[in-house]
């Protein structure tokens, strides 16, 4: 099954080189120029993937990041012509789980399509990996699927988990107890090198804690280390 993808952008021009460019690679592609088209294509089909621009007139993509999020585990991936910025950190803390540079290189978004389609286990072309031959990883009563990246919580409850979220948390959980710097971690998630002065990982950490920590401005399982980026201080069950 080919993946349905929404492009939403207010450059017409943009809109058609980027369909081209998917329709190519055999995926079934929709358009919105503005907030109100993608409520409404959103609302009336399923989609496996948005592309979404940062900078829009009216309501921008910061905003339309954090109703998709809010009410799916559709993947999002932002187009942004401002580089590091603050609004990219600030999309990325709302789910965003990737993002490309305009302009941008053809064979870079594809690639980048791809592996979040196959993180957040849409349609891709190949299956999830399971590290070990395990498909879960449990700590502290905590049981990361990862096979269906989830992560359910002690008392049973779902958390949801963007896909960099979910990618962060493997990460550390597969190297319990050592500090991975923030390179590593930019290259492990999102597969691409850290840009100098990006708080890019430090607003997905604290995402994270958010979700794992009941208190997340005093961290117990993810610890910074000074000079070496993060770590994960937990027992595996």
């Amino acid at each position: 099954m080919n993946s349905n993808i929404l492009i939403v952008d207010d450059e017409p021009e943009l809109r058609d080189v980027l369909r081209e460019t998917l329709e190519m690679e055999n995926y079934i592609v929709s358009e919105a120029a503005n907030a109100e088209e993608m409520r409404h294509k959103f609302n009336e089909e399923d989609f496996d993937l948005v592309i979404l621009d940062l900078m829009m007139p009216g309501e921008d993509g910061l905003s339309l990041t954090r109703y998709l999020k809010e009410r799916s585990d559709v993947g999002v991936i932002i187009l942004t012509g401002k580089g590091e910025s603050v609004d990219l950190i600030i999309g990325l803390e709302m789910g965003a789980d990737d993002y490309v540079a305009k302009p941008y290189n053809r064979r870079e978004l594809l690639a980048r399509i791809k592996s979040v389609l196959r993180r957040s286990g849409r349609p891709a072309g190949k299956s999830a990996e399971i590290t070990d031959g395990k498909s879960c990883i449990t700590f502290s009563g905590w049981e990361l699927d990862l096979p269906h990246h989830k992560l359910a919580a002690p008392d049973g409850s779902d958390v949801p988990l963007t896909m960099a979220e979910f990618q962060l948390l493997r990460v550390l959980l597969e190297n319990p107890g050592q500090p991975i710097n923030r390179e590593d971690l930019s290259l492990k998630i999102f597969n691409k090198e850290l840009r100098e002065n990006s708080r890019n990982i430090d607003a997905l950490v604290r995402r994270l804690r958010q979700k794992l920590e009941y208190d997340g401005n005093q961290p117990q399982m993810i610890k910074s280390v000074r000079g070496s980026g993060y770590t994960i201080l937990t027992a595996l069950d």
